[in-house]
């Protein structure tokens, strides 16, 4: 049995169509102008990112929670940008497709919010 660890990762709603679309088997391709993937370490960071970032930006944001081959992964360094649960890893853009090989089983969804308009 190969021994994994679970990450997580906040996305938007077109990314997680193409997540779908991929019978939550891969991440889709990033942007020219986004040169890392950035999975995260826990829950709590996502679902920050999502409900602080995402919403804002898209209306809307979705955490997938997921498992990876420990052997692959440790070839990353994890890094932390904030406070003590702000662990994410840096895969390179390029290397995303040899990360998506190394997903076992498949990536799952674990958490929505939208941002609901004010009452009046």
């Amino acid at each position: 049995m190969t021994d994994i660890v679970t990450l997580f990762r906040p996305v938007n709603a077109k990314e997680l169509e193409l997540i779908q679309q991929s019978e939550w088997k891969e991440f889709p391709p990033r942007l020219p102008d986004q040169p890392i993937f950035y999975p995260v370490s826990n829950f709590e960071y996502a679902k920050q990112i999502t409900v602080e970032w995402n919403v804002p930006a898209y209306g809307n944001g979705y955490v997938t929670e997921f498992d990876v081959d420990k052997n692959f992964l440790s070839q990353y360094r994890q890094e932390n940008v904030g406070a003590e649960l702000h662990n994410e890893y840096w895969i390179p853009s390029e290397e995303l497709p040899a990360f998506n090989q190394h997903i076992v089983g498949p990536i799952r969804f674990v958490f929505e919010y939208k941002d609901e308009p004010a009452e009046k």
